[in-house]
């Protein structure tokens, strides 16, 4: 059965959602160009790794440069350390960070303790989600305390599954179980799935969203490739995909995103204000993007307090590079925040005849 709700709309998944946080962005538009008020301005939204280690290795992974780095070190798999961040958590709360997604450079759900961390999130009135493959997902008992999980199936049949993946075809069997499970006992989480769409699977995307209507998603994402900058991957670097259409209601094509076109924008405007990223070693970054790079790397969970960090020296010179020297063109094209940007710019600047409203 398809979901017959106008989720598309509601979600604004091919979009932003700025515009609902009319505070924070009075609050950037008057401090952000001072640092004694800038450094106040906290993110609405973090994403935060909580394990560096992944039991899939995608051909699209866009941070196995991280993975990779991490397994020549011949170091321990990191991982953030529970305790601690239920007193980081609590403390973002306070601070006003609105939502954390659980996802980054490892398989967020291989954490032993990733159901603690959810909780340590809800107590702290923060909202929670989760980008994963699904394949331990029958261990999350938090899933009814998510907002939405989204989960990353890039086939729409077991051998192109398991070879996008790079993982077991039975593997294919057990995330659509998981799915399954995940969906009797969701509460008010909202369940849905992801495709990246590559030369692999473009041919399979109808039979991807057939999929998800016949287990009873309450959505599913069709959505670009991606090249991170520092990514080890090349292979998709100038693939341009076909724009697929959306077959039920539920549909999310992001179509916006597709599209090949200018940067409307010379600066970021969102970092380092509207979000940033832990890794599972516990540094702070300022934007996803930059993985690893010192210029974006504002310090770490597990020696200084959130509040230490966001106010620290360290963001206010990545505050100074993105403003004076980065070249926004050098950026991972359609990235997390390009909508934010667009509206972010379009505020700062204004339009003819704005105040005729």
């Amino acid at each position: 059965m398809v979901i017959s709700s106008p989720v598309t709309d509601a979600l604004r998944i091919d979009g932003q959602k700025l515009q609902f946080h009319p505070r924070r962005v009075a609050q950037w538009l008057d401090g952000k160009d001072q640092w004694e008020t800038a450094k106040e301005i906290y993110p609405i939204y973090m994403e935060l790794s909580p394990i560096g280690g992944c039991n899939h290795a995608c051909l699209m992974c866009g941070v196995d440069y991280v993975i990779e780095g991490a397994k020549a070190d011949g170091k321990k798999i990191p991982q953030l350390d529970a305790d601690m961040m239920h007193v980081r958590l609590q403390e973002m709360g306070a601070l006003g960070v609105k939502s954390v997604m659980w996802a980054g450079s490892g398989e967020p759900t291989l954490h032993k303790r990733m159901d603690d961390m959810v909780r340590s999130a809800r107590q702290a009135g923060i909202d929670v989600a989760f980008t994963t493959n699904g394949t331990v997902l029958n261990k999350l008992a938090t899933v009814p305390e998510c907002n939405w999980i989204k989960v990353s199936i890039n086939g729409g049949t077991r051998d192109t599954y398991a070879q996008v993946h790079r993982c077991k075809p039975s593997d294919w069997d057990r995330v659509w179980e998981n799915v399954a499970d995940a969906i009797t006992r969701k509460g008010q989480c909202m369940i849905g799935a992801q495709l990246v769409v590559l030369p692999e699977n473009q041919h399979e995307v109808d039979a991807f969203q057939e999929k998800c209507a016949e287990v009873g998603l309450d959505y599913c994402v069709i959505k670009p490739f991606s090249q991170h900058k520092f990514s080890i991957n090349r292979q998709y670097e100038n693939f341009i995909p076909i724009v697929p259409a959306a077959k039920f209601g539920n549909v999310v094509v992001r179509s916006n995103a597709m599209q090949t076109r200018a940067i409307p924008y010379e600066k970021c405007q969102a970092t380092p204000y509207m979000w940033a990223y832990v890794e599972a070693n516990g540094d702070v970054y300022s934007c996803s993007a930059y993985l690893l790079d010192d210029r974006f790397r504002l310090g770490n969970l597990n020696t200084h307090t959130f509040k230490e960090v966001w106010h620290g020296e360290k963001r206010r010179a990545n505050l100074e590079y993105v403003r004076e020297t980065l070249d926004i063109h050098e950026c991972r094209v359609n990235c997390r925040m390009n909508k934010v940007n667009e509206y972010l710019t379009e505020l700062q600047t204004g339009v003819p005849g704005q105040a005729f409203i």
